[in-house]
């Protein structure tokens, strides 16, 4: 009989338990639902006033300004004066035989060049040829008394030289004596960098 006294109230604690299981269950309401926002309320579309435009300014009359009439440089081309040709062909013959003399001054020394002033190009001095020549053959010379272990070391370094020189050469070769000039320098530079 005493086993029936305890399991009344057992029985009636899990009865509670599982109805508090369910209620709570049931409140909760189903996962799977998703609950939607509200809409926002339908406005109606409003009309759209229309402001007027405004005046255009008052147009400013445009000031007349005189201005001084614009100088002329007088003599700004050169008087070129039309040479004649002798009639005949004893006088062509002749004339053809000796040049005429040159009538236009000679140029100034490269050293009177103001630095920065561009040069006409053309024919180069010998001297600023040989100079050039001088570099190069200083570069090679140079190049060649390296010793074999630097060289192997830098050999990159060597590389670039050795094409620097070449481009010179071949730039001396075709008349371009500023553009050896810059190449030996570039060599040379990367020589001493080497040599240090």
């Amino acid at each position: 009989m005493r086993s029936r006294k305890f399991q009344r109230p057992v029985r009636i604690a899990l009865q509670g338990a599982g109805l508090g299981c369910v209620m709570a269950i049931g409140l909760t309401g189903c996962r799977h639902k998703p609950v939607l926002p509200p809409l926002p309320p339908v406005i109606q579309p409003m009309a759209v006033l229309r402001l007027p435009e405004p005046d255009p300014p008052p147009m400013i009359p445009p000031v007349q300004v005189e201005l001084p009439p614009v100088p002329m440089a007088s003599g700004a081309t050169p008087h070129r004066e039309r040479r004649r040709r002798p009639s005949g062909s004893s006088a062509t013959a002749s004339s053809a035989a000796t040049p005429p003399p040159d009538t236009t001054t000679p140029a100034a020394p490269a050293e009177a060049d103001p630095i920065g002033s561009l040069s006409l190009g053309g024919e180069a001095s010998p001297r600023a040829q040989q100079e050039a020549a001088d570099m190069i053959a200083s570069i090679q010379n140079r190049l060649s008394n390296l010793s074999a272990s630097k060289v192997r070391q830098e050999r990159s370094q060597v590389s670039r030289i050795r094409n620097f020189r070449r481009q010179a050469q071949d730039a001396l070769s075709s008349g371009d004596v500023e553009g050896a000039k810059t190449l030996a320098t570039k060599a040379r530079l990367l020589l001493d960098d080497l040599e240090k």
